[in-house]
């Protein structure tokens, strides 16, 4: 049991707790997390390139949408960059600082430019979702796919859809922030290619009403790419500690914060999936031994399945039919 974590769920409630909390955990996250423009390169070029191994598309997505930027538009300036046309970022809380987004979007040109290799698991452990090839991915972003998305024309044109982002008199060009994402009405029906998130979907309380949003977003082809984290994010002081708490303590742990873990375990997502009439692609998981035993587990996590009490990571791609 995490004594700081109860005193993080108390801090929550006071005025300005959650906002201090926030505060500590970016600087905590600010060398290896979203603030970090390689990080963001790996994780977009992740994403792309096991969507094209898997062959849900060949090149680039024309329309993508992001669940939980967070600290920065990082991955989806990526996207950009990489030739994709219209950006959608959706968000439960604005986190975005137009300074970090500036500072990263400029790294991450000259990362394209350079066409470098990209960052494994050495460089950001955190990324569990592991390449074949760690190699600039030229079959896929070609040199005449780079050439139009690094044009200077249109670089500036992304670069003032950043300066302008939370002025609703500007018409973006790129990228639309929605925040919050409350609904599936932010969107038209059936206007995105791609969907795809990293790290975050252990996060989102309403997860099956999301899983009927995602569909209703999705075009008819379109593809979902989710890298999702089982841990206790240091919850607990066993990997898998979480599944342990009752709901009551588990409460006190949350505290007033909009969010913290949903503790669903991976067979949640896959049955929300076929719910939703997606087709699974690929489901690639991360196991390690149980942190606890069985008859830690709080009441309504006992008959959790020998593989979701083990699994801890799970990179899942998915294609609306």
């Amino acid at each position: 049991m995490k004594v700081k974590s109860f005193i993080s769920g108390a801090i929550s409630y006071l005025p300005g707790g959650n906002r201090w909390l926030f505060e500590r955990r970016k600087r905590k996250r600010k060398v290896a997390g979203t603030l970090n423009a390689r990080y963001c390169y790996s994780v977009w070029l992740r994403h792309l390139s096991l969507a094209n191994q898997y062959g849900v598309i060949t090149g680039v997505p024309h329309t993508v949408a992001e669940l939980g930027p967070g600290n920065s538009l990082g991955s989806g300036l990526a996207a950009l960059l990489s030739g994709v046309n219209c950006y959608y970022a959706f968000d439960l809380v604005d986190h975005t600082a137009n300074e970090n987004n500036l500072k990263i979007f400029d790294e991450l040109v000259t990362l394209f430019r350079e066409k470098a290799a990209i960052p494994d698991r050495a460089q950001f452990p955190q990324i569990v979702t592991e390449l074949d090839d760690y190699g600039f991915p030229g079959k896929v972003l070609t040199d005449d796919i780079l050439e139009a998305s690094l044009q200077e024309k249109r670089i500036d044109d992304i670069r003032e859809d950043l300066i302008h982002i939370g002025d609703k008199s500007w018409t973006p060009r790129y990228i639309t922030y929605v925040v919050p994402w409350d609904s599936a009405e932010v969107i038209r029906p059936a206007s995105i290619d791609m969907l795809f998130s990293m790290s975050v979907l252990e996060h989102v309380d309403e997860l099956e009403s999301t899983y009927r949003s995602m569909f209703q977003w999705l075009k008819h082809g379109g593809f979902m790419s989710h890298e999702i984290d089982f841990k206790c994010h240091g919850h607990a002081d066993k990997w898998n500690g979480h599944w342990a708490y009752s709901d009551l303590a588990w409460r006190m742990i949350r505290g007033n914060r909009p969010f913290l873990l949903n503790r669903e375990p991976h067979s949640t997502h896959l049955r929300l999936l076929e719910e939703n009439k997606f087709e699974l692609v690929a489901d690639m998981t991360k196991r390690a031994h149980s942190g606890i035993r069985r008859e830690e587990l709080a009441t309504r996590f006992q008959n959790l399945s020998e593989d979701d009490l083990t699994t801890y990571n799970a990179f899942i791609l998915s294609r609306k039919p």
